[in-house]
């Protein structure tokens, strides 16, 4: 009988390459659209309430991504994102702060889709004329009744949808007593940023643009090439490198 590291490993990778397929058209046609943002000399918006913070993270101020992505942090943790109004006042801040200019977009990540403050983030940003991407759990979000005030739910907001092809509950193993374990929403959604900011780079690269691409601070040179690929974006970034 296999142990549930390896159920995981082999359901979890299953779920990754699905993922893979099931992305691939959307992010063909959303990588053009950041990458014309870039060569403009936008910047990409993220936001993930909870948990799902971590994966926004992913692909800001990381070695080898691209510098000019930025997040809306939420300083509770996700604690009151069902608060009314909660996560329309923090993105609010946010562009005072940082910019949300037409054209750029943002990507709003939320696993269950439900909750209001990545919706009022998603909202906000379309009345600005962003470009909206949503990261979600499609077969999750479908059973879900949203908590905004709307009655939207992210995908339902969104321009682009990713589906990060997960289960509702997102665990995906049977553990003792009928407890479930073992999620898959940071997993495959830091995969599918990933794919979709490589796509990124293989726009801009093909049409003739340099690209913006952060190196690891332990290799020599680094810190200096950083802070040259950073300086066109002072003032834009929550995670500033010049």
């Amino acid at each position: 009988m296999p142990s549930l590291a390896d159920t995981y490993y082999e359901r979890a990778g299953a779920l990754l390459a699905r993922a893979r397929e099931s992305n691939a058209p959307v992010i063909a046609r959303l990588a053009p659209v950041i990458g014309q943002s870039i060569a403009r000399g936008g910047v990409v918006h993220t936001f993930g309430s909870g948990h799902s913070e971590l994966i926004s993270r992913e692909i800001i101020g990381r070695a080898g991504g691209l510098v000019c992505v930025t997040g809306i942090i939420d300083p509770t943790g996700g604690f009151v994102e069902n608060l009314p109004g909660f996560g329309e006042r923090l993105v609010e801040r946010y562009d005072r702060q940082y910019q949300m200019i037409a054209g750029e977009t943002v990507i709003v990540i939320s696993n269950s889709g439900k909750n209001a403050s990545p919706v009022d983030v998603a909202l906000y940003a379309k009345a600005k004329g962003l470009t909206v991407a949503a990261l979600t759990c499609m077969a999750m979000s479908r059973e879900l009744a949203s908590q905004h005030p709307s009655g939207k739910r992210l995908f339902e907001v969104a321009d682009h949808v990713l589906d990060n092809g997960g289960v509702p509950g997102d665990a995906i193993v049977e553990a003792a007593g009928g407890i479930r374990a073992g999620p898959t929403s940071t997993l495959i959604g830091c995969s599918v940023l990933n794919w979709l900011m490589l796509s990124v780079m293989e726009w801009l690269a093909a049409n003739g643009h340099p690209l913006p691409v952060l190196r690891s601070q332990n290799v020599p040179g680094a810190i200096e090439h950083n802070r040259e690929v950073a300086s066109r974006y002072r003032g834009r970034l929550s995670r500033q490198l010049a």
